[in-house]
C-alpha cells in the first residue's frame, strides 16, 4: 500500500516504493481523471522502477543502443510513451516522481499557454535543486534544455567518469511531462540517487551526448533514498 503524506498544504505526497512502469502510468491515468473531476487532491507520486526505456513523443529508435539479446540479459523493458522528450532510463537507486497537478484551462486547440507549461517545467527543475542544495550539492538549470544540471567541477572528482566528460556540466535529473486535456500533468522527473550507472551506456540519453552522474557519484556517505524522498517532497510542498 502507498504511504500517503498529508501536510497542511494542498498536495498529497505518496509513497509507493517500487513500481513497474505500465502499473505507475495507470495509476497516473486514474489519479489525473479524479483530480480532473476534484474528487482527489493535487498529488505527488514518488517511486522506483524496475529497469526500463522510454520513449518520449520526440524519441528516436536510434538512440537504442543495445540490442535484443543485450536488453533481454540486463532485464529491461521498453515503452514508448505519451511525454514530451526522448529516450531516457529508470531504474532502482532513481527517484522518479510524477505530480498530477491541475494547471488550469486548455485553450481552444488543446494546449496550455505555452508560458504556463514551460514555467511549469522551469518549477520542477526549481525543485530539484532546492532540493540538491539541502543535500549538499549545488546544481542548476541550462538554457534551452530541460533537467538539472551540476557543473563540471561539481563531479571532477567522480572516478567513473570518463576525463574527456569533466570539461562538461553532467545531468543529474531528467524532465519529460505532458499536460492532458483537462489541464492536468503527468509524467515529471528522474534524479539520480544510486542507480547502475551502466544502464546509461545503452542509450543516447534525452538525445543527448552529455554526461550523466548521480548523487552517488558525488557524495560519500550517500544520501539514503528516504532522506532524498523527504528532501524532495519538502521543497515540491514549498514550490507549488
Amino acid at each position: 500500500m502507498p504511504t500517503a503524506h498529508r501536510p497542511s498544504s494542498a498536495v498529497v505526497v505518496e509513497d509507493l516504493g517500487l513500481v513497474e512502469y505500465e502499473t505507475a502510468w495507470k495509476l497516473q491515468n486514474e489519479y489525473a481523471a479524479e483530480i480532473a473531476e476534484g474528487k482527489r487532491p493535487p498529488t505527488l507520486l514518488l517511486l522506483e522502477h524496475p529497469h526500463v526505456y522510454t520513449f518520449g513523443r520526440k524519441g528516436h529508435a536510434e538512440n537504442l543502443l543495445w540490442g535484443e539479446e543485450q536488453l533481454k540479459q540486463k532485464g529491461i523493458s521498453i515503452h514508448w510513451v505519451d511525454r514530451g522528450g526522448d529516450v531516457t532510463y529508470h531504474g532502482p537507486g532513481q527517484l522518479v516522481g510524477y505530480p498530477l497537478l491541475p494547471l488550469g484551462k486548455i485553450n481552444n486547440v488543446n494546449k496550455l499557454p505555452e508560458a504556463d507549461y514551460v514555467g511549469y517545467v522551469r518549477r520542477l527543475e526549481k525543485t530539484l535543486i532546492a532540493a540538491l542544495i539541502h543535500l549538499g550539492i549545488g546544481a542548476g538549470q541550462r538554457s534551452g534544455m530541460s533537467g538539472v544540471w551540476v557543473q563540471a567541477d561539481v563531479y571532477s572528482h567522480c572516478p567513473r567518469c570518463k576525463p574527456q566528460d569533466r570539461q562538461k556540466p553532467a545531468k543529474i535529473a531528467a524532465i519529460g511531462v505532458k499536460v492532458d486535456v483537462h489541464g492536468v500533468t503527468r509524467h515529471g522527473f528522474a534524479l539520480n540517487v544510486n542507480p547502475d550507472m551502466e544502464y546509461w551506456d545503452g542509450i543516447i540519453a534525452c538525445g543527448l551526448s552529455e554526461p550523466v552522474v548521480s548523487l552517488a557519484d558525488l557524495l560519500a556517505p550517500v544520501p539514503s533514498m528516504e532522506k532524498v524522498k523527504g528532501e524532495v517532497a519538502n521543497a515540491f510542498r514549498e514550490m507549488f
